[in-house]
């Protein structure tokens, strides 16, 4: 039976690969560069690097096989095993593999020596043009060792329907042979189907009892083939997948598809973070965002990250390397490569539902884009392919229309129609990118620029959901990322994300937490009521966000009105945000003895003024405000102190909002703002548990500092200094940067043991923290 080796650990490392041996300790996954947070640039990384690593030709390996897998090295690797050349791969996005069993010394030391070239130079996708994202370089992605039998199974491609329908099709190293078939329920040992000396390398079937991979309930199977010398498991999803011309539809029921864009790029590291690292991106996206889809822009990503899709329920759309640009005859070569390795290593994940193998928002180029639809076709006939592109009725050789639509300026309707976007009117069709470079927002800009992104995110949301013939959006992007010069801020950061860098809510989030799926009662408010914030000291628009049936906001613990998703302006998009339109309720009713009447105009007239200030009010609040003057007698001066009262508490008691979130009539949620005397330190980790498993382990610590309310603090910009003991250590600087009130680190695991952290607040704010230092203590198994 395959066995696999790990081979992570002990690596040497050098910058430069012809001074090898020479070099330093590392562990895989590795970056050829640890990059500072911000204003680098890509010669940092591009380099022709060198990794080293003796072991020992495996005892169990006698007689066998043995391959060296790599599941990614950025951008071209060559392989030497004892000095000879066993595999070069031109690809920095996919896994590789190569036969080293005749290059083996069975009687001493084998020594695997790789050449990385990293640099963006390389006549390979994504290269050749500018490209809108760092693509850093290493081997980044795990390394193993496989022990296979003489006639090892290669692969298995299996496929499932919702309605138990069990199709695969084996593919041995030599010559065919009889096998057996078992299906357990993932995680358990419990058999649900099992089938004993088929000849045939196709296998169909019907399973009874299965249950489906829907996006509530994923539920996965273990398959095991097994042959008379080997075994090859894979997990497998019982699904209908399918693209209509109306929509999406996920075993028969249509599905809205509401994603975001992905990178796989973190601080200071890269790409190079582990398994659970990559999982807990998955996490995010499904449980706090509640996306349901995600989009691997602009290449294959970890397989630990789709496994993750698989096990939650997160549908995939993932595609080829590349960004814009088309090289010549050798670099298409690779793209039809790229699409052969993308669809061969991912086909088997029932989250994955579309194959692009088009370059990102390239021209048209259909002799080198039939090959690429014909390929993935003929590998996988369960999906279909799309393509993304910038361009209105352009060529399709697709099965959907996959189309970046930035029309939207905060004006304009949110999407256009699908009609002036295809070429044939009954193709599926899909918003693979919205936003980002359109609007480009810093978690610590003003808040009335934070609201404007939220609003943008709003607005294509719900113009999509008001259409019934596009299967859905993907937004530009999940969170900020490094960039080169001819893109992003000065600091060379694209801040085109829904979350920052460590993945921590911007308030274009907050929308997507709303109208999402996630299980948690959620609750937001736009502004943190500081009139100082806003031109002439006017209030502002203000939304709430919120999955809550209603809410009920309250000033200075005084009722002033329930808010229900029918208040909001939105009428396609489910939860989504509500405008404050009332700061007063009934109180000048109870104080000052307003009729209804009265009441009413002068606080409709009041609460304009207070959002959007006295200069080109518009004709219905003057009349209005005409109406009071001359049927009830008041005054400028009349309503100027009514103003100050009831909107701006001009030296008055200490202003406070209280919002609280109800479901079901059950109080869930509540909110407050006022003014803070304390900040603190509100650490979240991915885990306190960590493992030294194939590799080291990391967990992501965001940090965010809020008032005693529980408010994150969007203007304090400064670091953390921290100081780490035990079994573990710091990724990047020894100190935690904060923006906009929200940061993060990192924390690596070097062997077992516990890890504690300390996070104390900036020199000169000990008497404003609650602590001026928090700890938190990880346990490495």
């Amino acid at each position: 039976m395959s066995l696999k080796i790990p081979l992570n650990n002990d690596w040497t490392y050098n910058d430069d690969f012809d001074s090898l041996p020479s070099g330093k300790m590392v562990r895989i996954p590795h970056t050829v560069a640890e990059t500072p947070f911000n204003y680098f640039d890509e010669s940092i990384y591009q380099k022709i690097s060198g990794y080293r690593k003796e072991f020992e030709f495996p005892k169990d390996a006698e007689g066998k096989r043995v391959f060296i897998v790599f599941e990614g090295v950025a951008h071209k690797a060559d392989v030497f095993i004892n000095g000879k050349e066993a595999v070069s791969h031109g690809c920095g996005y996919t896994a590789f593999e190569a036969d080293i069993t005749d290059l083996l010394k069975k009687d001493a030391l084998n020594e695997v020596k790789v050449r990385v070239d990293s640099n963006e130079t390389l006549n390979i996708p994504p290269f050749g043009f500018v490209i809108d994202y760092m693509t850093y370089g290493g081997i980044y992605r795990e390394v193993h060792l496989e022990i296979r039998p003489d006639n090892y199974i290669k692969d298995v491609f299996s496929r499932g329907t919702a309605s138990g329908k069990l199709e695969l099709d084996v593919t041995f190293a030599k010559k065919e042979e009889s096998y057996d078939i078992s299906l357990t329920k993932k995680d358990s040992e419990e058999k649900v189907f099992s089938a004993e000396g088929i000849e045939s390398t196709h296998f169909a079937g019907k399973v009874e009892g299965i249950r489906k991979w829907d996006l509530d309930s994923p539920e996965l199977y273990e398959l095991t083939v097994t042959s008379k010398d080997d075994s090859f498991t894979t997990a497998i999803g019982f699904r209908d997948s399918e693209f209509r011309s109306d929509g999406y539809y996920l075993n028969g029921k249509m599905v809205r598809i509401r994603g975001l864009n992905r990178h796989q790029s973190y601080p200071y590291v890269g790409y190079a973070m582990p398994s659970s690292i990559q999982k807990y991106d998955a996490d995010i996206l499904k449980n706090e965002l509640g996306v349901n889809a995600v989009r691997t822009s602009h290449y294959p990503q970890s397989r630990h990250f789709v496994d993750r899709c698989d096990e939650i329920g997160l549908l995939v759309f993932t595609e080829i390397p590349g960004w814009q640009h088309i090289g010549d005859e050798p670099w298409k070569e690779q793209v039809v490569k790229n699409v052969e390795e993308m669809v061969m290593q991912y086909r088997n994940h029932p989250s994955i539902i579309l194959w692009g193998v088009r370059i990102n928002e390239s021209v048209d180029d259909d002799e080198l884009y039939k090959k690429t639809n014909s390929l993935a076709r003929s590998l996988d006939p369960t999906r279909p392919t799309g393509g993304v592109r910038y361009l209105k009725k352009s060529s399709f050789l697709e099965d959907v229309y996959t189309y970046n639509d930035f029309s939207h300026d905060g004006k304009t309707p949110g999407v256009e129609p699908k009609r002036k976007i295809v070429t044939d009117p009954e193709a599926p069709y899909l918003v693979t990118e919205y936003n980002g470079h359109m609007f480009p927002t810093k978690a610590f800009d003003c808040e009335e620029h934070r609201l404007e992104h939220a609003l943008r995110h709003a607005n294509v949301l719900d113009a999509v959901a008001g259409f019934d013939d596009i299967a859905g959006s993907f937004g530009w992007c999940f969170f900020d990322y490094n960039t080169h010069q001819d893109f992003g801020s000065g600091d060379r950061i694209c801040y085109h994300g829904v979350t920052d860098m460590f993945r921590n809510s911007k308030q274009a989030a907050y929308v997507y937490s709303a109208c999402g799926d996630i299980k948690e009662p959620f609750l937001e408010v736009s502004s943190s009521f500081d009139i100082g914030e806003h031109p002439a000291g006017n209030r502002g628009k203000t939304y709430i966000y919120t999955n809550c049936d209603s809410v009920k906001m309250y000033k200075n613990d005084l009722f002033i009105k329930e808010y229900t998703h029918a208040d909001s302006e939105y009428k396609n998009l489910k939860n989504a945000p509500i405008f404050i339109d009332d700061y007063i309720g009934d109180q000048m009713k109870k104080n000052e003895g307003f009729s209804e009447r009265q009441n009413k105009i002068v606080k409709e007239a009041m609460n304009y003024i207070a959002v959007y200030g006295m200069n080109n009010i518009p004709v219905k609040i003057k009349m209005k405000l005409a109406e009071a003057m001359a049927l009830y007698h008041m005054k400028f001066e009349d309503a100027y102190l009514l103003f100050g009262k009831y909107i701006g508490n001009w030296g008055g008691t200490t202003l406070k909002f209280v919002f609280e979130g109800y479901k079901d009539g059950k109080l869930v949620k509540t909110i407050n703002k006022t003014v803070f005397h304390k900040l603190h330190i509100e650490a979240i980790c991915s885990s306190d548990v960590l493992r030294e498993s194939d590799t080291y382990d990391v967990a992501a610590v965001r940090l965010f500092i809020k008032d005693e309310y529980g408010n994150i603090q969007p203007f304090f910009m400064d670091s953390l200094p921290m100081s780490i003991e035990g079994a573990g250590e710091i990724i990047g600087p020894k100190s935690a940067r904060i923006n906009g009130g929200m940061g993060g680190t990192y924390i690596r695991t070097t062997g077992k043991g516990k890890i504690t952290l300390k996070i104390s607040c900036p020199e000169g704010f000990e008497g404003i923290f609650e602590e001026n230092e928090t700890v938190l203590e990880f346990e490495v198994r």
